[in-house]
């Protein structure tokens, strides 16, 4: 298995272990494609929970451009309710699965089709 394959393993982990949800594999390969070669780097690969820039990004870049929701409260709702089901005290949050249940929460499975 190569690189990618090992962090999809890990991720479905998490997945599993930390939120409590069966993960589908076939989308979450493409939620972990589709972050690119962030998932590589230690700082990027990770969602700062604690940081309201970091957040914002999340909301502006993944959830509004990607996946082509609209601006308003419910976004940053829908980010707090996956932070949480992750686990505000587990220290690693990876961008891959945060992206995952958020495409799952608004039903946005068709973006990766």
């Amino acid at each position: 298995m190569g690189k990618r394959d090992d962090l999809i393993a890990q991720y479905a982990d998490d997945l599993r272990n930390k939120c409590g949800m069966t993960p589908d594999m076939d989308l979450l390969t493409k939620v972990t494609i589709g972050c690119g070669p962030s998932i590589y780097n230690a700082d990027s690969s990770t969602v700062a929970a604690t940081q309201q820039s970091e957040l914002e990004t999340v909301k502006d870049n993944f959830l509004v451009r990607k996946l082509g929701l609209s601006d308003g409260p419910q976004l940053m709702e829908a980010i707090n309710s996956v932070l949480e089901t992750y686990g505000r005290s587990e220290r690693n949050k990876y961008r891959a699965v945060v992206y995952y249940m958020l495409v799952k929460q608004f039903g946005k499975e068709g973006v990766y089709a």
